[in-house]
């Protein structure tokens, strides 16, 4: 069973992390901290295998819970969950030993996918001795590094669906398949299409909006 402690600072989110973690058969979340203190303190008293670490914490940058976690000698695997998406941020999160990099928002089957290719890899370097050669080396490390999404419906794009999440983003309240549509020019059919896809995957969320006579709009936000 592979120990994992979540690292986020928003109650809900910090949440749905712990429980989307506990549906993955082989882990088990040890705790949930809110602050890179937190963690650190945490891993002083009772290390895990794995972190899931939100970058932007209230005290201190994930990078440097990462920083202060090598210092201090722990090897625990780190995979970072966050938004942000400068490069150099990527950059300096590999040279600190972060594993996987998952950009939120994302769905169970994004993070599953990154689990289950992290305990593919702990398997194939468990014990101790030496590899039998560069292909076995090879194999440990395509397991970890190997492709991060699982692929979409057939006749969607994967462009479309960041622009669909963008419009998400800047509707706290809602948006729907129309004004998606409309504000990224596809119909609003094909919007609702990459709508419904984005709920069906636990990203998105449907609130039926009413006010007027006969049915309700239906407007989709982010979970």
């Amino acid at each position: 069973m592979i120990s994992v402690l979540v690292v986020e600072d928003e109650e809900i989110t910090a949440e749905a992390n712990r429980l989307y973690v506990e549906r993955v058969p082989g882990f088990r979340v040890e705790g949930v901290a809110r602050s890179g203190g937190e963690a650190l303190r945490f891993v002083r008293r009772r290390p895990v295998d794995l972190i899931l670490l939100d970058l932007y914490l209230p005290d201190m940058h994930g990078l440097e819970v990462c920083r202060a976690l090598r210092a201090a000698g722990v090897l625990s695997g780190v995979i970072a969950v966050t938004s942000a998406r400068d490069l150099s941020v990527v950059r300096s999160a590999v040279s600190v030993g972060v594993a996987q990099y998952l950009l939120k928002p994302f769905t169970f089957a994004s993070l599953s996918e990154r689990l289950t290719r992290y305990a593919e890899f702990r398997s194939s370097v468990e014990g101790s001795g030496e590899v039998g050669g560069q292909n076995e080396v090879d194999r440990a490390l395509a397991a970890l590094r190997g492709p991060g999404h699982s692929p979409l419906p057939k006749g969607m794009a994967p462009v479309t669906l960041d622009a669909v999440l963008a419009e998400l983003r800047k509707a706290p309240a809602g948006v729907s398949a129309q004004a998606a549509g409309t504000a990224i020019g596809i119909s609003r059919v094909t919007a609702r299409r990459y709508l419904e896809h984005l709920t069906d995957s636990g990203v998105a969320c449907r609130v039926p909006q009413y006010g007027g006579v006969g049915r309700p709009e239906l407007l989709y936000r982010i979970v």
